[in-house]
């Protein structure tokens, strides 16, 4: 498959990711979005099923927090991704690594970002959490097994009755430079 690769790292700032996330729907209009974000106390990747609107207490970076706790104001509660269950049944471990599918994503700013993306695209997004890299998860393996499981998103979103649903470009995320990671778009040419 012909990929045309776009990295972008996103701030942990819920007013900065808001402006970012809208502008990657509006502008690049992608298939998928695919956004990672690191789960220091998590021991597999986890596929995250869904994003909620509310319960946003923490601050960000720069001691923000949302209005109300909430996202979107008049948002849906709940926004579930329409590429992780299919992906996720496949749930071979990529590369020995462990994948989970998780139902709660931490109401910080990755799930923030991820409702914002799930509701812009119409649930063609995904999150995905990463462990810490390690001795037993070191750069290389995460990004091959991201590889592997973002292959399984694309191929799910090919499936018959899913492509009316989807539009023409797709979105997914890798490691960036430096062992971080960020979001990438990859459009079929």
């Amino acid at each position: 498959m012909e990929v045309e690769l776009r990295i972008l790292q996103l701030p942990v700032d819920y007013r900065e990711v808001k402006q970012r996330v809208t502008r990657i729907w509006e502008d690049l209009q992608p298939q998928l979005a695919v956004h990672v974000g690191l789960d220091a106390s998590a021991k597999a990747i986890l596929l995250e099923r869904r994003a909620k609107n509310h319960g946003y207490r923490d601050a960000d970076v720069r001691g923000f927090r949302p209005a109300r706790g909430e996202c979107l104001p008049g948002g849906p509660e709940v926004v579930a991704s329409g590429v992780i269950a299919g992906a996720a049944s496949k749930r071979a471990a990529p590369e020995g690594v462990a994948v989970a599918v998780s139902g709660d994503a931490g109401r910080y700013v990755c799930e923030y970002t991820y409702y914002l993306s799930l509701h812009l695209g119409n649930g063609r997004a995904a999150l995905i959490h990463v462990p810490p890299l390690s001795h037993w998860l070191p750069a290389s393996v995460l990004g091959k097994a991201l590889q592997v499981i973002i292959q399984d998103m694309l191929e799910e979103m090919r499936k018959p009755e899913l492509k009316a649903w989807f539009a023409e470009n797709s979105t997914s995320v890798i490691p960036a430079q430096g062992g971080q990671l960020g979001d990438c778009l990859f459009r079929e040419n």
